[in-house]
């Protein structure tokens, strides 16, 4: 199982961080989504694609740094 990491801006809140982890949980192959709020990122484990996963955070309104 991999795991992507991905840097998130445009989070500001606790209820940020649930709507990130709510869109990238809705993508085929994540197993499960940890995001961290104070160090701007998301953890996925899963055999989603990344491009996937950059998507769901754009469509939630947030921008992935790479």
């Amino acid at each position: 199982m991999s795991q992507t990491i991905l840097k998130v801006e445009g989070m500001t809140c606790n209820h940020c961080k649930m709507r990130a982890e709510k869109a990238l949980q809705a993508v085929s192959g994540v197993e499960s989504v940890k995001v961290d709020l104070a160090a701007k990122e998301a953890v996925v484990t899963g055999e989603a694609k990344r491009e996937n996963l950059v998507k769901a955070i754009v469509d939630a309104g947030y921008t992935v740094v790479e």
